[in-house]
């Protein structure tokens, strides 16, 4: 089952990534992100919501407690881990009852990933990295907006100022792409043997680059589409990424996308 969810505590699903169903979240609250993996679905949001679902229609509020944004959630190594406002981070093993951590300082983590025996956090002004979540180490100076793990690689995407950035151990980084002034990637994911990486142009219309290996990116769409894509994810043999104004674009191969919203 896909899932999909937005502003308003909207959630949609589907079956095949053409078809979608808008479901009843009993929130009103802006959903950032979601994960589904042991037979449960969870979606997180702002003012600290989280919400689980063993269907994907039937959803139960679970307790944070924070109140803070919690930016994106993800399975990693057994463990679902929530980047959030303030230099947090959540973590459940069963994605009900969570516990909270600190992370550095700087601005809001966005995105995490786990590879190579570490998770990478992604943040406002830098990267951190930390073996069992005892500490948490910085690893440069640049922004991360969003992080993902594939090939032995970590990759790291944002803005002009962050741009796509390459690590064999989540600690040394390399830029592999410069990001012109205005355009911006939000979201990364690996499946299919490519890097996928979702954003809008400066012109704010859909961007999306794609990479073999990591260093060389090519851009198979470039303001076909309206709409800034947030994130992108890989499953069933199909790449989706979604964006404002109700954008879902699907792809089998990260080249050719249509759309489906």
């Amino acid at each position: 089952l896909y899932v999909v969810v937005g502003q308003s505590g909207t959630i949609l699903t589907s079956t095949d990534g053409t078809t979608w169903t808008s479901q009843t979240s009993g929130t009103t609250q802006t959903l950032n992100g979601v994960s589904n993996r042991n037979n449960l679905i969870v979606t997180v949001g702002s003012n600290g919501t989280i919400l689980t679902s063993s269907d994907g229609t039937t959803w139960t509020s679970r307790t944070s407690n924070t109140t803070n944004e919690l930016m994106k959630i993800r399975y990693l190594n057994n463990t679902f881990v929530i980047p959030a406002r303030d230099y947090i981070y959540l973590k459940s093993t069963d994605g009900i009852n969570w516990t909270s951590g600190s992370v550095g300082s700087g601005g809001p983590n966005l995105d995490v990933t786990f590879g190579n025996g570490k998770y990478v956090l992604s943040g406002w002004t830098t990267t951190y990295s930390t073996d069992d979540f005892s500490s948490w180490t910085s690893n440069g100076g640049f922004c991360s907006y969003g992080i993902t793990y594939g090939n032995n690689l970590f990759i790291s995407v944002g803005n002009q100022h962050c741009n796509v950035n390459k690590s064999d151990n989540g600690s040394s980084w390399t830029q592999t792409y410069g990001i012109s002034g205005g355009a911006t990637l939000e979201g990364i994911t690996y499946g299919n043997n490519i890097f996928v990486g979702v954003g809008y142009t400066s012109s704010y219309k859909t961007w999306i680059l794609i990479s073999s290996d990591g260093s060389n990116w090519t851009s198979s769409v470039s303001g076909e589409y309206s709409g800034n894509l947030q994130d992108v994810t890989y499953g069933n043999n199909l790449f989706i990424s979604v964006g404002s104004g109700g954008t879902i674009l699907t792809s089998t191969d990260g080249t050719t996308w249509t759309s489906s919203s």
